[in-house]
């Protein structure tokens, strides 16, 4: 029998070591040759270059995305290190922890715990549930909160994306405001071959953290998107399952076609319907 869904705590951020591992071996990679090369650290580091190529791209997004976009699509850069998305199959152990108490009292008797559900689309769902809301009606709100945060979702991983898209031209800039005052000092050819290699580096800097990290970040954010719209997508159907009485057994069926091919990230669709070829005799009327 599954735990008390109330029992389970609310899941907690773990590191994402994908991100964090292919950040290092990408930058140490870089270096890496660069040392081997017999290149320096130093002949990278250039903080004008930085300037340059950071300003510049946040000044470009800043002019094509709204201001208040931007700053959901910072606060999100936590979640490129860090997953708190629970697992689904956590998920379906709660649902059918739900199904079992109202299949046995009604869904009256959920009222207590939907009030402790930690997770508020779920507390959401719940709520509307033992209040005797409409089946439609409850899955065309849930399904509306669900459209509005994968459009949330999808602007700011388009500010990562467009951010992924000026870095590298601004590096240019770069590049050629340094060619520029190369140019005043051609008398010292020394100090022109220095000046050429250092211009250089703003194309660097735009081109990798173009590729390093804005293009990644946007990919990973629609990633983290598309698991919450797919967990979203479940706990709905496990509610409407559960407010038209249907077995907790046929209920994990139902659901565990969701945990199917997990390891790929994709956009989900509209899970089917199970149709059952006698739905009476897998209902059980509930009181209350």
């Amino acid at each position: 029998m599954a735990s008390s869904p109330t029992s389970v705590p609310k899941p907690k951020s773990r590191p994402d070591f994908a991100t964090l591992g292919g950040l290092v071996l990408s930058f140490g990679g870089i270096l890496g040759g660069l040392l081997l090369e017999g290149g320096d650290i130093r002949d990278v580091a250039q903080i004008t270059a930085a300037m340059i190529v950071l300003g510049g791209t946040l000044g470009a997004v800043l002019v094509t995305t709204p201001i208040s976009v931007v700053m959901q699509a910072a606060r999100k850069m936590k979640t490129l290190f860090f997953d708190s998305s629970p697992p689904l199959q956590a998920a379906i152990d709660d649902i059918i922890g739900f199904a079992t108490k109202a299949r046995k009292h009604g869904l009256v008797s959920l009222e207590q715990e939907a009030d402790q559900v930690a997770d508020p689309f779920l507390k959401k769902a719940l709520n509307l549930a033992v209040d005797g809301t409409d089946l439609e009606a409850i899955r065309n709100m849930m399904e509306i909160e669900i459209s509005l945060e994968e459009s949330r979702g999808e602007a700011e991983a388009k500010v990562f994306e467009a951010a992924g898209g000026y870095a590298p031209t601004v590096g240019i800039i770069g590049a050629v405001l340094g060619l520029i005052q190369v140019m005043k000092h051609l008398e010292n050819i020394e100090e022109v071959g220095r000046g050429i290699a250092v211009a250089f580096v703003a194309t660097v800097y735009g081109v990798g953290s173009a590729n390093l990290f804005f293009l990644p970040a946007a990919y990973k954010l629609r990633a983290r998107l598309h698991r919450s719209i797919q967990i979203k997508e479940l706990l709905l159907e496990g509610v409407l399952s559960i407010i038209e009485g249907l077995n907790p057994k046929l209920i994990r069926v139902k659901l565990d076609a969701y945990t199917r091919g997990d390891a790929a990230v994709k956009k989900p669709g509209r899970a089917p319907a199970v149709k059952v070829q006698n739905p009476a005799a897998e209902r059980a009327p509930l009181e209350g």
